[in-house]
């Protein structure tokens, strides 16, 4: 029994195809090209993803207390309110006040009819960002959803002190972007964001403002 590589007498001997070299060069070039691709993705990656931890981490002030926060703004939070919470974010440009409070729902809709024109109306946010934005202030700093994220219960509205005469406009101090979240039934959030210009700086870390 013959093997293949063997030919019978008088048969043309058999030649084995060689794989040109210009084809395994290229074949290990496409490789290499592969895995430095691989290995370059992986690196902005990372990069991407430590530049944004560190966005969210950067440039906080100690010190900026709701009621502090909510003097340089403008806001009177009601008595009433719970869970207050605040941030201070300073920037090359501009910097940024964050505020947020809970109260019932609706004590929610009286303070904010107080703060709003009449005539005018807080909107849905009929088109939100997506689940992983992340705003130069971000509120994820104070342990809460992002805002222009939440679609169901949410109302918004940008209000700036110019000629703003209602009861609690007149104490603005600020143009602010206001959120009216009503995160569980009866209880709604208030969040405020305001661009800070010129800067302020918070009272140190333990002090009343």
């Amino acid at each position: 029994m013959k093997s293949l590589n063997e030919t019978a007498p008088g048969e043309p001997p058999v030649r084995r195809r060689r794989v040109p070299v210009a084809v395994v060069v290229l074949s290990v070039f496409l490789a290499c090209v592969a895995a430095t691709v691989g290995v370059v993705s992986c690196v902005a990656e990372k990069v991407s993803s430590d530049s944004s931890d560190k966005e969210m981490t950067c440039c906080w002030e100690e010190g900026a207390t709701p009621a502090w926060m909510g003097t340089q703004m403008g806001i009177r939070i009601p008595d009433t309110a719970s869970d207050r919470r605040a941030g201070y974010k300073t920037g090359e440009r501009y910097d940024t006040g964050l505020l947020s409070f809970v109260l019932p729902a609706e004590e929610a809709r009286t303070y904010t009819g107080r703060l709003v024109p009449d005539g005018t109306e807080m909107i849905a946010n009929s088109r939100p960002e997506a689940k992983g934005y992340r705003p130069a202030a971000a509120f994820g700093h104070l342990g809460l959803p992002e805002p222009e994220t939440v679609v169901r219960g949410l109302r918004k509205i940008s209000l700036c002190p110019d000629g703003l005469t209602t009861p609690e406009g007149t104490h603005l101090q600020r143009c602010v972007d206001l959120f009216a979240h009503e995160f569980t039934p009866g209880t709604t959030r208030i969040y405020v964001r305001s661009t800070i210009e010129p800067s302020v700086t918070p009272p140190p870390a333990g002090e009343a403002p």
